[in-house]
């Protein structure tokens, strides 16, 4: 079982302990150089968590134990990371915290080893923006007493700060940015307070902005006026900077959950939508950021097709495009602002 949040004092002090040789650990990870200002740059994001309705439809059990990580889920990660690192590629994976309670992490100190960057996404996949208890996590909701006393703004930068202290402890690094668990059409610019949490707590950049974008119904394949409508809500995924000097960097519709368990679709108009974003990235010289999440795709596309087809469209568009993590993202981002 998990244990209560009354360990937060003690895992925080764990991790300010390190050896200095522990933290230099982290620096296995190095963000990819400079890529030239007209050059796509697409990115494969995959969260490390487990999905409600996945690998069984009637499977509700993963939002009180998000980061519980079943064996399939771990399987089809490290397998994803072997293929991307193979086209000369890495993926940009985002951890909970509760993962690190698990017996045995040597799945992600080998995804680690590669050279693949792993961001916080909070210790127990927490609503940032909860402004009531009961919204900052179903287990909370449940157990009330996990994060007694503390205001939600409190148990959200608690929770932040616990998961980075849980991966500095256990594979020792430093998290690579941060995700919001949920994506909200208007990223945090509503929550400049969100922002200077994060801020404070050192994270440079953020990817919390998923864009609206057109939704068939339940069981419905897309239409091709459909698909359409998501490619062109590329646009609105496109990284920024907020007010507060927070570099945002959207995920690019659709994500897996919403394409495979919102819209119950089939393989091949995934397969169809993100082909469409990904070429109409390259085309103009953007961005994109596939958003997915093992424990779905496990299930969903168990032969890592969408993957490989992203490798493949970035190998065959040659200098137009590049295989990259957020961080870069972010830098670019950053460097066209000249802040």
């Amino acid at each position: 079982m998990f244990q209560a949040r009354n360990d937060l004092t003690r895992r925080e002090v764990l991790a300010s302990t390190l050896s200095a040789g522990l933290f230099a650990a982290g620096a296995r990870y190095a963000r990819a150089a400079d890529p030239p200002a007209d050059q796509a740059l697409i990115a494969i994001s995959l969260d490390l968590e487990m999905s409600r309705n996945f690998p069984a439809w009637e499977d509700t059990h993963w939002d009180f134990e998000k980061g519980n990580l079943d064996q399939d889920t771990k399987r089809y990660a490290v397998e994803a990371a072997r293929r991307v690192k193979a086209k000369g590629g890495r993926i940009h994976f985002f951890a909970l915290g509760q993962t690190f309670e698990q017996e045995n992490v040597d799945w992600l100190r080998e995804i680690i080893e590669q050279g693949h960057p792993v961001g916080n996404h909070t210790y127990d996949h927490v609503y940032v923006k909860a402004t009531k208890p009961e919204d900052v996590q179903f287990r909370f909701k449940r157990a009330p007493w996990l994060i007694e006393g503390k205001t939600p703004a409190e148990a959200v930068a608690a929770n932040i700060r616990m998961a980075g202290a849980a991966m500095k402890h256990r594979v020792g690094i430093e998290p690579a940015g941060f995700r919001t668990p949920g994506g909200f059409f208007n990223g945090i610019s509503d929550r400049p307070d969100v922002q200077e949490l994060l801020l404070k707590l050192g994270y440079h950049w953020v990817s919390s902005k998923y864009p609206a974008h057109p939704a068939s119904p339940p069981g419905q394949a897309p239409s091709a006026e459909l698909i359409q409508g998501v490619v062109a809500a590329q646009a609105q995924a496109q990284p920024f900077v907020y007010p507060s000097g927070l570099i945002e960097v959207p995920m690019s519709p659709v994500s897996d959950i919403n394409a495979f368990r919102t819209g119950r679709w089939p393989l091949e108009s995934f397969l169809e939508t993100i082909r469409s974003g990904v070429s109409w990235a390259i085309e103009n010289r953007a961005t994109f950021d596939f958003l997915a999440h093992p424990s779905c795709l496990t299930v969903a596309d168990p032969k890592f097709r969408t993957i490989d087809m992203i490798c493949e469209m970035v190998e065959k568009a040659g200098s137009r495009a590049a295989l990259t993590d957020l961080g870069t993202i972010a830098q670019r981002a950053k460097a066209n602002t000249g802040r």
